[in-house]
C-alpha cells in the first residue's frame, strides 16, 4: 500500500537530522518552473497571494531567492524530519530507526504544493507554498492546473511497483485534490478520526484528526501493513476501530478520551 499524507508550514531545520541517508527530490524540473514564477514576486504580492503577515512574506521571499536546484545536505533536509506541523508529531519520524524509515520511504508519500510529491527521505529546502495557493502560471490559474495529472500518474507507476492496488489516504482534502482521481488507478481508502463530544456525540477535531494521520502512519511503518485490514488494530493514543461505521473505502476509528 502507498500512505499519502498532507506537508506542513512549520518546517525545523535547526535540529540535526537523525539519519545521513537521502535521496534526491524527483520533480525538480516543475519545482523550479515553480519558483521562477515565486520569484517574480515582491513581498507585498507575496504576502496577498499567500495571506502571510509581512514578516513571513519576507522570510519566505529570502527562500524564494536562495532555492536552487541543487539539493545538497548543506542546504536541505529529509523532507520527513523538516517537516514540523501535527501530522509529523504524531509519526515523530526522529525515533524510528533505520529499518523503519526505509519502509516509510517505499510506502510513503508526501503531497506538495512545490515539490508534487516528496518521499520521507528526499532532500528538501525550506519553502512555503500551499496547494491551494491561486499561483498563475503558463499551465493554469492554480498549482491544481499546474500539477494537472502528474501527480496521479506517478502514484499510478508507485501502486504498479507495489503491486498491493491500494492507496491509504491521509492526505487534507486540500492536498488530495492535487491527485486526479480520473487518472488515478489504484482503490482509494481513506481514514476518519473522531473525538467524543458528550452526550454520544463524535467529531472530526481538526488538529487532533491531523496528529491521529500522523500516527497512523506511524503504526503502519511499525507493523509493515500491507493491506487496509492491517490497519484496523490501530490503538494509539486510544482510538479504536469502529467496524458498524466503516465501509470498503472508509475506515473510521473514534476515542472517547484524548
Amino acid at each position: 500500500m502507498l500512505f499519502l499524507i498532507s506537508p506542513a508550514k512549520a518546517l525545523d531545520y535547526d535540529t540535526p537530522p537523525t539519519t545521513s541517508k537521502a535521496t534526491q527530490p524527483l520533480f525538480v524540473a516543475q519545482a523550479s518552473e515553480l519558483m521562477a514564477v515565486l520569484r517574480s514576486q515582491s513581498p507585498q504580492e507575496v504576502a496577498s497571494l499567500m495571506s502571510l503577515s509581512d514578516a513571513l512574506a519576507g522570510l519566505n521571499v529570502g527562500r524564494y531567492q536562495a532555492w536552487t536546484p541543487a539539493f545538497t545536505k548543506t542546504n536541505s533536509k529529509q523532507a520527513v524530519l523538516a517537516f514540523n506541523g501535527d501530522v509529523y508529531d504524531g509519526l515523530n519520524a526522529k525515533t524510528l530507526s533505520t529499518a523503519e524509515l526505509n519502509w516509510a520511504q517505499a510506502h510513503l508519500c508526501i503531497l506538495s504544493g512545490l515539490y508534487g510529491v516528496l518521499r520521507p527521505l528526499d532532500l528538501m529546502q525550506p519553502y512555503r507554498l500551499e496547494m491551494g495557493t491561486r499561483l498563475v502560471t503558463e499551465k493554469g490559474k492554480n498549482l491544481y492546473q499546474f500539477w494537472n495529472r502528474q501527480i496521479a500518474d506517478y502514484l499510478n507507476e508507485r501502486a504498479v511497483a507495489d503491486g498491493s492496488g491500494v492507496i491509504i489516504n491521509l492526505a487534507s482534502e486540500e492536498y488530495f485534490k492535487s491527485v486526479d482521481r480520473k487518472v488515478l488507478q489504484p482503490r482509494v481508502v481513506s481514514c476518519v478520526f473522531e473525538e467524543h463530544r458528550g452526550g454520544g456525540q463524535y467529531k472530526v477535531i481538526s488538529f487532533m484528526a491531523k496528529r491521529a494521520r500522523g500516527l497512523m502512519v506511524r503504526y503502519a511503518v511499525q507493523h509493515r501493513a500491507t493491506k487496509p485490514d492491517h490497519l484496523k488494530g490501530f490503538d494509539l493514543d486510544g482510538y479504536a476501530w469502529q467496524p458498524a461505521l466503516s465501509t470498503d473505502s472508509t475506515l473510521v476509528f473514534r476515542r472517547d478520551r484524548a
